[in-house]
């Protein structure tokens, strides 16, 4: 028997303290635009219309995986002016040595330039990716795409920030009630908390 999942919004705390954001499971986005502009196209008899900065913006989304391999997204809306997504972590390592493009061992004596060099410490070492490095990193990519744009003249400008300043999928109820949410959107927009 599945028990009805219940989501509560918190809107002073954002994250749940103590939880570990890199740990792997399903994560719930909602990421709105600053002052709720809509920017990203409209809704027609309960259909999504995206305009340039829309299809830029699910263009980029799917892009996702190719940033980072150990993902999978799941359900995915655009709305006029926010989204919603589901992101998977699977298979979360730490210790990923930041060496850069030098081909050196760690720690030893390496050649750089035809010039031995010694080092006593380890390169450092980045921690596993957290949903906040993944969300953090789709926001950059698609401020500076619509900068690009409005500098092309093919959307409007914002204002200050595109974005607003996340959930955890807790159990299998949680994701379907939250999956069916996402696909109904678009024919639930006058409902929707977004929407002005």
């Amino acid at each position: 028997m599945i028990e009805a999942c219940k989501i509560t919004f918190n809107r002073r705390s954002l994250r749940l303290k103590h939880y570990d954001y890199s740990q792997e499971g399903y994560y719930f986005i909602t990421i709105v635009t600053q002052n709720r502009e809509h920017f990203f196209g409209e809704i027609i008899e309960s259909t999504m219309i995206l305009n340039d900065a829309g299809r830029m913006i699910d263009t980029l989304w799917n892009e996702i995986t190719l940033d980072f391999e150990n993902i999978k997204l799941h359900a995915f809306v655009i709305m006029p002016n926010h989204i919603h997504g589901i992101i998977e972590i699977c298979n979360n390592t730490v210790g990923v040595p930041l060496v850069g493009t030098l081909n050196i061992d760690l720690v030893g004596t390496h050649k750089i330039n035809s010039k031995k060099i010694k080092t006593t410490s380890r390169a450092p070492i980045k921690g596993a990716l957290t949903i906040g490095d993944i969300i953090g990193a789709f926001k950059s990519k698609t401020t500076n795409h619509y900068i690009k744009m409005v500098k092309k003249g093919m959307v409007s400008p914002f204002d200050k920030r595109l974005w607003q300043r996340k959930h955890i999928v807790r159990d299998e109820c949680d994701y379907i009630r939250l999956s069916t949410y996402i696909k109904n959107n678009p024919q639930k927009w006058e409902e929707d908390m977004f929407a002005s």
